[in-house]
């Protein structure tokens, strides 16, 4: 096994699936019910986006790992102030509500590097200020600390092999990694094939989108091979982190999903394809090509359709649950 891979911290056979509990909806049940529906189901790791306490409580005691977001508008003022500020900020929005045993990671800022620059330059000091946070607690090892990032980072993906990030980024960017492989954290990504294949559709195929081995839709990349598109993103990331020395870092997909509804190739019969694909992939620890046997923790987005989403009527659409409780489609978690 090469030298990079060596650091890696591979997951045990069952890494649990991960679902994104997003709640920009005006009609979604009880956070109580919600968690409710989480525990018959077997979920037992969920992503909030944000920390808000009405949200939080019902999931203190459950044993459920939470990973939860420190929303990019409070970055600026976690960030201009000291380890005491971040940890006001812990105390206030999290641990007052949910134990420290039951957070698996912060992500620190969600797609700003490539999509809300504005808060940019605060990322690095804030997660710098919360990790030191940590630290004091005795909890740095515990909770790890990352920020999710989307595919737009890179300015090349494919092939994989030749995939680098967007120059522009790169000093903020270099610090951030530096502090992944310091910390042994994970590059958190936002990764959705469903997009790639309606924005660019001469060029990606739904077979491959969908996890179907098809002719045409086989990449053979410096003699691994692709026939998926989920995993030609993963090991984009992977090449580009090696670009810049930086190639022993885990990557962890802080969302991925696909559509049921009011979109292209939207349906609860691919949903299930490629969900069903994602799931099975990370429980039995298949990896990609250029780790292969390394398995990749996984959230998916998401546990209900969010009928408030403001951009495209699909993406109301990526519910596992229906508000009623009842599965979207026959999803197994385990």
């Amino acid at each position: 096994m090469a030298k990079g891979h060596r650091q890696l911290a591979q997951p045990s056979l069952g890494v649990p699936i991960g679902i994104c509990y997003g709640r920009v909806a005006n009609n979604l049940p009880s956070p109580t019910d919600a968690v409710n529906l989480i525990n018959t189901n077997g979920i037992t790791s969920i992503r909030l986006f944000n920390p808000v306490a009405e949200s939080l409580q019902p999931f203190s005691g459950t044993g459920i790992q939470l990973t939860i977001g420190v929303p990019n508008e409070d970055l600026p003022s976690i960030a201009a102030g000291d380890v005491t500020t971040a940890l006001e900020w812990l105390q206030t929005n999290i641990f007052a509500h949910v134990s420290a045993d039951q957070i698996r990671y912060l992500v620190v800022g969600n797609e700003v590097f490539s999509k809300d620059t504005f808060y940019t330059p605060h990322v690095i000091p804030a997660i710098l200020n919360l990790h030191q946070a940590l630290q004091s607690l005795n909890l740095s090892e515990k909770i790890k600390i990352s920020s999710a990032q989307a595919a737009s980072i890179l300015s090349n993906s494919y092939p994989p092999s030749s995939s680098s990030f967007d120059p522009n980024i790169l000093p903020e960017l270099t610090h951030f990694l530096q502090f992944l492989r310091d910390t042994s954290s994970p590059l958190m990504v936002n990764v959705y094939p469903y997009f790639s294949y309606i924005n660019n559709p001469q060029f990606v195929s739904l077979d491959s989108a969908l996890f179907r081995p098809a002719a045409g839709s086989v990449l053979n990349d410096q003699n691994l091979v692709y026939d998926n598109l989920f995993d030609q993103t993963i090991d984009a990331f992977i090449y580009a982190m090696e670009r810049e020395g930086y190639g022993g870092i885990a990557v962890v997909v802080t969302e991925t999903g696909w559509p049921t509804a009011d979109g292209d190739a939207a349906s609860g019969e691919n949903a299930l394809a490629y969900n069903g694909n994602v799931v099975k992939r990370s429980l039995e620890n298949v990896g990609t090509p250029k780790r292969p046997g390394v398995g990749v923790e996984v959230f998916l987005f998401g546990l209900f359709d969010e009928n408030e989403k403001k951009r495209n009527e699909f993406e109301k659409h990526f519910g596992i649950f229906g508000v009623n409780g009842v599965k979207a489609y026959d999803l197994v978690f385990h």
